[in-house]
């Protein structure tokens, strides 16, 4: 396990707890009431610390390298097996955005998501979960194809940014992202939309058009990084935890700003203590949502859609 600088005095403790449970084993002394006594403590300490996050160390925690990914939710969630579809019929298949079909309940879903990477070597593969255009467009064929075959559409958030390479400008970045927003807005089947990690800039916005639209507990959601808009408005990296306070970019703001629909919880500490949890988690608030979006015609869920994305916001003449 990895541990974030906050995270210290947990590990600290935990070390503790190794030992005494390592020097029982080897004198042979009842010391269970010491190790209980250090567990108490670890519990307490969690929650001093994780009852308490400041912005900033929400956006570490959606960074953790233990947290679950896409691909993990995909073969976590769904019954049997997540039959993964490739590519976007017009230029390549991009690693950094996953897509295909599962059944979650025994309901069919096309379940697509960025895709980041668990090592260096799978990060580069992946461009740590930061698509070309040719995983939006891959993306929007799966969702047509799940428009087409009558599909629900549950998608999975996870970028710091769509890829901001010179040859993603070059295949028209922008436009993609554009027209996967505007097509969004008119598909009639039920979308689901999860942030599990980062939601960052219009790379999250991308996948992220839904009739309903979660965080995870432990992550964050924004028109751009504390750090890209720390080095904006100030010319450095120096304020990054005075950014990501001042973007409103937890959940509980995101959700106070009316531009998600609900929370869904997190084991203690993060998904990546207990990932089944936090799989369990999600699968339940997916199949709640679904449940009430099945009951709308395809009509009603576009226009549902759009109303909820209108609504966002104030406007003055």
């Amino acid at each position: 396990m990895e541990y974030l600088d906050f995270e210290l005095p947990i590990k600290e403790l935990e070390e503790q707890l190794s030992k005494c449970v390592e020097l029982g084993k080897e004198s042979g002394i009842n010391i269970k009431s010491a190790c209980k006594e250090i567990e108490d403590k670890i519990e307490e300490t969690k929650h001093k610390i994780y009852d308490n996050l400041t912005p900033w160390q929400t956006v570490q925690l959606s960074r953790h390298p233990n947290r679950p990914y896409s691909l993990d939710y995909c073969q976590a969630i769904t019954d049997n097996t997540f039959i993964e579809l490739h590519g976007d019929r017009n230029y390549a298949d991009d690693k950094a955005m996953v897509g295909g079909l599962g059944k979650i309940g025994g309901q069919t879903f096309m379940i697509i998501g960025q895709q980041k990477g668990k090592n260096t070597k799978e990060r580069q593969y992946r461009r740590f979960g930061m698509p070309n255009p040719e995983g939006y467009r891959k993306a929007l064929r799966l969702m047509k194809v799940a428009e087409k075959f009558n599909i629900p559409i549950l998608t999975l958030i996870d970028t710091p940014g769509a890829f901001p390479g010179l040859e993603a400008e070059e295949r028209g970045q922008g436009e993609a992202i554009a027209y996967n927003i505007s097509q969004m807005c008119v598909i009639k089947v039920p979308i689901i939309c999860v942030v599990i990690g980062e939601g960052a800039s219009g790379g999250a916005l991308g996948i992220g058009v839904g009739n309903r639209v979660y965080m995870m507990e432990n992550t964050w959601y924004s028109v751009i990084s504390p750090e890209s808009c720390s080095s904006i408005l100030f010319r450095s990296w120096e304020y990054k935890e005075v950014a990501a306070e001042n973007l409103h970019l937890t959940p509980k703001n995101t959700l106070e700003l009316g531009i998600i629909d609900a929370i869904i919880k997190e084991p203690l500490g993060g998904a990546h203590y207990n990932p089944e949890s936090a799989y369990e988690s999600l699968k339940n608030q997916v199949l709640e949502a679904y449940s009430e979006l099945e009951k709308l015609s395809p009509d009603e869920l576009v226009e549902q859609r759009q109303n909820k994305f209108i609504n966002m916001g104030v406007y003055s003449g």
